[in-house]
């Protein structure tokens, strides 16, 4: 897949003007893949448009419109959304750039907030993200995302349906309800990798062996990445409540997302602390282990130590050894032996060191 990235550089030769329109990572798509949604109490309709000119031929204002853009390496399509609906180049280049930090701000009227969409790979246990840019106006919501597919169905279906509140409501409803999906996936992927780090707990302490060091240290690195993704959207979430965008019928909503967000937060902390618990006490089982052999090595050692004396001395080539010249000289030696020997063990099993 194509890579693209912005040039990063001190000299004035290479950098690039604020503002400039240059997409800034991977290329996930061959053609951007435009849907619109139009709407209202009475009616609903759906379309998938091939060129993003005929977006504004069909927007009517007295309705509600949903435009979200799949694939963000085709510059000309966000260029033409910020000249047809007057967005400032800043808001252009941070829509381009994949990299961006969950924010939100305000641009000639227009709100522009971005964040990560989680997804969850129970097949092979690992979470994947995209960049998720929208830009809200008066009565259309623009989206953009790096890839075909999403987590946002659900608001779909709602849409389709009649009689919902999302028909009813704002285009900053909307924009709250997309938000919301998004931020419940979080917690929702929090909670599968939970389930996996609970199960950890008990093989850490049964059975600490490197396998398990491995899980550890790949939830750890996963866990610490949606730490990271999911933090700032606190203050972006604040950021759109305190807009105009935001009216009061929808305050209450807010209210139980900034609880969804805290909620997220919080687990993610807590499964984060489990994890250097779980690292500690691995850490702590496995220096036992080595103590416990260092200890038997030591027992070992010093139950030969008078072993090895004794051999040592009779082992000498000295002419005069007075107890060489004794019949049952052998067998003596080895019952002291193996008596010094019995008596040690006993000793040390008494002392409980056995």
């Amino acid at each position: 897949m194509k890579k693209t990235r912005a040039a990063i550089s001190t000299s004035p030769m290479n950098s690039t003007a604020p503002g400039s329109l240059i997409f800034v990572g991977e290329q996930k798509m061959e053609h951007p893949i435009i849907r619109m949604i139009q709407y209202d109490t009475e009616s609903y309709h759906e379309y998938e448009l091939d060129e993003i000119d005929k977006v504004f031929e069909r927007m009517n204002l007295n309705q509600k419109n949903w435009i979200n853009i799949d694939g963000l390496h085709d510059e000309k399509v966000v260029e033409q959304v910020g000249k047809q609906l007057n967005l400032d180049p800043l808001m252009l280049e941070d829509i381009l750039d994949t990299s961006q930090r969950p924010k939100c701000e305000i641009y000639n009227g227009h709100l522009y907030l971005v964040l990560r969409m989680i997804r969850y790979d129970e097949h092979q246990d690992v979470t994947t993200s995209e960049q998720f840019s929208m830009v809200l106006g008066e009565n259309y919501l623009f989206t953009f995302q790096e890839v075909e597919g999403d987590v946002l169905d659900s608001v779909r279906d709602r849409i389709r349906q009649e009689m919902t509140r999302i028909r009813a409501r704002t285009i900053g409803y909307l924009a709250y309800a997309l938000i919301d999906t998004i931020v419940d996936n979080y917690i929702y992927s929090i909670e599968q990798f939970g389930v996996r780090i609970e199960e950890i707990d008990q093989e850490v302490l049964v059975n600490p062996k490197k396998e398990i060091l491995e899980q550890i240290n790949y939830y750890k690195k996963q866990v610490n990445y949606l730490r990271k993704v999911i933090r700032p959207v606190r203050e972006a979430v604040f950021q759109f409540d305190k807009s105009e965008f935001v009216d009061k019928e929808n305050k209450n909503f807010l209210k139980d997302l900034f609880d969804h967000v805290t909620i997220a937060t919080e687990s993610i902390e807590t499964y984060r602390e489990l994890l250097n618990e779980q690292l500690s006490v691995y850490h702590t089982n496995m220096s036992n282990k080595l103590n416990e052999i260092m200890r038997l090595l030591t027992i070992y050692s010093v139950i030969f130590i008078p072993l090895t004396f004794m051999v040592g001395v009779y082992g000498m080539n000295f002419k005069y050894f007075p107890e060489l010249n004794y019949r049952y000289a052998y067998p003596v030696f080895w019952g002291v032996m193996i008596m010094l020997s019995v008596t040690m063990i006993v000793y040390f099993k008494r002392k409980k060191w056995l």
